[in-house]
This record gives C-alpha cells, structure tokens and sequence, in this order.
C-alpha cells in the first residue's frame, strides 16, 4: 500500500490574483485615483557614516589611498564604506576616523548630526522627532 505523492510545491499565493478587467471601461486619465508617493525612505547609519567620512576626507583634499593607508584599511574596504555598502565595525570606523584626525565620538556625532537633520526634513505632519514623544537626540549602535 504505496501511495504516490507527485513531485510538486503547492503554491499559496500571499495576494489574490488581480481581475483582469476585460469589460472594465476605460478611465480617462483625469478621472484616474491619484497615486500616493511611496514614504521617504529613512537614511541608513552605514550611509550617513560613510558620507562624513567622505567629506572630511574630501575636505582635507586627501585620496583615499593616503587615508587607507593611515588607517590600515584595505583602500577598497574604505570605499566600500564611504559609500555605505559595508557595515564597518566600531574598529574600522575608529581608524579611518583617526586617519582624518577625528575621534570615534565626533564621527558619530557628526553622523547622529545628519541623521537627526534628515529625520526632521523627510517627516510628514504627524511624524517627527516631537509628535509620538520619541526624540533623536541620542544615540544607539548595535552590533
């Protein structure tokens, strides 16, 4: 008493399949529901360190190579992280924040600068940094 079993995923399907309106009558394109603009996306931390990194960097007219290699940092790493594609450890961030004369703290402050700056720019009515009691004036890093 073998039973066979086929060699097939059952799909289930997360969203109904859209009704293909083939009756539907066209809507003229003024008529049509206005289209919401998607939520500004919040910036990322790897994103906000890597910018003050590159424009201290920039601002003391230093290559990366030069910066790299004060720090001793793989020049590809650095850029990497400059343009916020590596989530660089708090070893990382110290170095290349020494190379350009910067202590960990003013990185960080500089970047939690930003990100308070941004979150105020990108908030809707309702939202921000006063309007469900939650304030960005400090700082959380996990690892």
């Amino acid at each position: 008493m073998t039973s066979h079993v086929p060699n097939e995923a059952r799909v289930i399907p997360l969203r109904p399949r859209a009704q293909r309106p083939e009756a539907a009558p066209a809507v003229p394109p003024a008529a049509a529901p206005e289209r919401r603009r998607p939520a500004a996306r919040e910036p990322l931390w790897r994103d906000l360190v890597g910018d003050v990194l590159r424009r201290e960097r920039l601002a003391q007219e230093r290559t990366l190579k030069e910066v790299a290699e004060t720090a001793r940092i793989s020049m590809p790493y650095l850029s990497e992280v400059e343009r916020g594609r590596k989530e660089a450890s708090s070893e990382v961030l110290a170095a290349a924040a020494g190379a350009l004369g910067l202590g960990l703290g003013d990185l960080l402050a500089r970047a939690q600068g930003e990100l308070v700056r941004l979150a105020a720019r990108h908030a809707g009515p309702g939202r921000g940094p006063g309007s469900s009691g939650a304030r960005y004036d400090g700082m959380c890093l996990a690892a």
